[in-house]
Parts: structure tokens; sequence; C-alpha cells
């Protein structure tokens, strides 16, 4: 049953951005961010901490979970260092998967080098 809820709730964040590329005049980065941003704005409200307990990786996966990860970093910082946690809770937050996406993306551009057309 966790696979399937994760499927669902993947599947329909994955679902509304694809409707929004092929109804509206909306580039895709312009997508990209609100979905971040839809994140942060439920997970500032309580409501993407509750979405993620039920779907797990449905809900953490998308970048909807990476804007709840930025905001659950800055509430948590803000309550730890007052107002200089705003700055340093959302890269504290994401740092590993930010460290990640540089160093995964530094070795594919080592053993892939790009090629002229």
């Amino acid at each position: 049953m966790d696979y399937f809820r994760a499927f669902l709730v993947g599947g329909l964040i994955c679902l509304v951005c694809q409707i929004l590329i092929d109804k509206t005049a909306l580039t895709p980065a312009r997508i990209l961010t609100g979905c971040v941003v839809a994140g942060v704005i439920l997970g500032a409200l309580g409501l993407y901490p509750r979405l993620v307990d039920w779907a797990g990786a449905g809900a953490t996966v998308p970048l909807t979970g990476f804007g709840n990860l930025l905001a659950e970093g800055t509430r948590t910082a803000v309550d730890k260092d007052g107002l200089l946690g705003a700055l340093t809770g959302p890269l504290t937050a994401a740092s590993g998967g930010i460290t990640a996406a540089v160093l995964f993306g530094a070795l594919a551009a080592v053993f892939f080098p790009s090629k002229e057309k």
C-alpha cells in the first residue's frame, strides 16, 4: 500500500505539472519554480508534512518536496538561532542533496565530455 500511495501522490504532482506545460504558456522553468514555491508555502502552513507522512517518497522526491525541505530547515534554524537561521537554515537542510547534485554533475562532466554537433 505504501508504494501505491507514493505512486498516486507523485503521479498527481507530475500530472498537474504536465497539464500546466501542455495547456498554458508558462515555461518549464516557471512551472518548476512554482512547484518549489508551492512546497515552501504548504510546508510553512504545516500541510505538506502530513502529505509526506501519508505518501512518503511520492511527496518528498518531486520539487514540491524540496520546497518543503527548505521551509522545514528555515523553521528549525529560526527556532534555534533566531533571525540568522532564516539565512542558514535552508542551506543546511538541503546541503546533502545540493552536494550530491554538484558531485554527480562534476563526475558526469569528467566521464562524458560534451561534443560539438
